[in-house]
């Protein structure tokens, strides 16, 4: 408890710090949203027929697969010089690879979700519900040990406490029974609205051009990258300028009480996740669902 009062506070401080150093040409973070998530949530219009209430130009940018050398220390530096924050989902065993990573974006006052331990190719959807519900605590107690330098087993009962309860499902492919198991852990579950599909190989300049296009056509939304991948650690830079000069606003989500605010998936809503995994399953059997 004292290590986690000593990181908040040292938090706090540095935002502070940040704030006033941040003068009106930085992109900035406009606002923080407290995400409340008892008895469970599930948001993401790529997934979800709900999402996080933004705004029109409110968008929240979040990060999957690391930490990574090289990249994701790149990718800090840029959230940094714009003083914006941001969600990482981390993958367990990335996290007790390079835990001073991972103190670093706790320091920086982001926030850290869970990504299970392994990231299995096949998504968990391919697991036992027991074998999967165990990477996921897997997961969580990885992230939490790299976070406090302290052992990194998972409770034995298999219900995980993490400090910040945000969950994303590699690929999105979840299934009912974990995400009741979720919810009866008063764990949140996150999709996303937009995709960068850095997942592709590409040029730092095409992914720009792809984000930025996806966000122009909804005006809003969650954001997913990989802080893993060097196209988008070129990338982000430019992306945050441009956000700034189009006049898009950064929201920080952070855990909280109560209910989160949400909207409503708009009319003629469909599952975008449900399609891809279906016609992997049925035209590509064998070929894994892109690492999301």
């Amino acid at each position: 408890m004292r290590l986690l009062l000593a990181s908040l506070l040292l938090a706090s401080s540095l935002g502070a710090a940040g704030a006033a150093e941040c003068g009106p040409d930085k992109l900035g973070t406009s606002r923080v949203m407290s995400v409340g998530v008892s008895g469970g949530l599930e948001v993401g219009l790529k997934t979800y027929p709900r999402t996080l209430a933004l705004a029109d130009h409110e968008v929240i940018l979040t990060f999957d697969d690391g930490p990574a050398p090289g990249t994701t220390a790149r990718v800090l530096d840029a959230l940094a010089r714009e003083c914006v924050r941001a969600t990482f989902f981390l993958i367990g065993r990335n996290a007790l690879a390079l835990p001073q990573l991972v103190q670093r974006e706790a320091r920086e006052g982001h926030t850290i979700g869970h990504h299970t331990f392994s990231h299995p190719a096949a998504t968990l959807r391919s697991m036992t519900f027991e074998a999967a519900r165990d990477d996921i605590a897997r997961g969580i107690a990885a992230d939490e040990a790299a976070l406090s330098e302290r052992d990194a087993t998972p409770d034995p009962a298999g219900a995980p406490h993490p400090r910040t309860p945000f969950f994303r499902f590699p690929g999105f492919a979840d299934t009912p029974q974990l995400r009741d198991w979720l919810a009866a852990s008063n764990i949140g579950v996150f999709g996303a609205d937009l995709w960068a599909s850095d997942w592709i190989a590409m040029s730092p300049q095409e992914e720009l051009a792809l984000t930025l296009g996806r966000l122009e056509r909804e005006g809003r939304g969650i954001l997913l990258f990989h802080d893993t991948q060097g196209w988008t650690a070129d990338m982000l830079p430019d992306f945050l300028r441009a956000l700034k000069r189009r006049g898009y606003r950064v929201v920080h989500m952070s855990p909280g009480a109560g209910a989160a605010p949400t909207r409503e998936a708009p009319p003629g809503w469909t599952s975008e996740t449900e399609r891809i995994i279906g016609r992997l399953t049925r035209g590509l059997r064998g070929t894994s669902v892109p690492a999301l």
